[in-house]
């Protein structure tokens, strides 16, 4: 009798657990313009290796002291930085609250690190590096610079780049009225990642036999619902 091993998502990218993070912003100057929102969508993984939508954790945050706020963002955004409502917090108090989250998710399904998945993931990295730096926060679960990018997955897979035009023709809606949201564009990138790394999980699977047929992964296939140890290889980098 034949049985379906278990796909661990700490093997599923190489110890790495993938987290999807969108930043509103008060311009595209990391250093200099203001974190205005955060969101982080935790990915799951089911036993059969598919990719689906977890938690979303999402913040407005409070402009840090001298940071520059360009009109034309805010009129993308439509965020008013000021209104005396806007529940925004400190941005080592949001950065806290996130990587708490995601510390916590790491440790659940036994990876070794946190890497970013973004639409235009480079733009959310350098930004959240950025507030890591002001903040004086020494505990960050991402890795420091790689990265998923959405927009280049769609693109192979779905021959899309802008995020609205690939969750349409992935299937997915799209509100326009709710996008340039952290939350809702993290939503919808996670939908996106998922889908694809679903499209590939025959390939994926092929892989993995080879891997191990190679050496490279010392433990027997899982089959039963037990996370295995992550057997991420020994080099420092991905």
């Amino acid at each position: 009798m034949s049985v379906t091993p278990v796909v661990a998502m700490s093997r599923r990218f190489r110890g790495f657990l993938p987290v999807v993070v969108d930043v509103e912003t008060g311009g595209l100057n990391a250093a200099r313009d203001a974190l205005l929102e955060i969101a982080a969508v935790l990915i799951e993984i089911e036993p059969d290796g598919r990719l689906r939508r977890g938690e979303t954790h999402a913040f407005h945050v409070k402009p840090f002291e001298g940071a520059n706020i360009e009109p034309a963002s805010l009129a993308v955004t439509g965020i008013k930085p000021f209104h005396p409502l806007r529940p925004a917090i400190d941005e080592k108090d949001a950065l806290t609250r996130v990587f708490k989250e995601v510390r916590e998710a790491v440790r659940r399904n036994g990876c070794k690190r946190a890497v970013l998945v973004g639409h235009n993931a480079s733009f959310d990295l350098g930004f959240l590096n950025a507030a890591v730096t002001r903040a004086d926060i020494k505990r960050n679960p991402f890795h420091p610079f790689s990265s998923f990018d959405t927009v280049t997955l769609a693109g192979a897979a779905l021959g899309q780049t802008v995020l609205a035009k690939a969750s349409l023709a992935a299937g997915f809606g799209w509100d326009s009225s709710a996008a340039h949201a952290a939350a809702y564009d993290a939503e919808r990138t996670a939908d996106l990642f998922c889908q694809i790394c679903n499209f590939c999980l025959p390939s994926y699977l092929e892989a993995e036999t080879r891997a191990r047929e190679m050496g490279w992964l010392d433990e027997p296939a899982v089959t039963n619902g037990t996370d295995p140890t992550s057997p991420v290889a020994a080099e420092d980098n991905p």
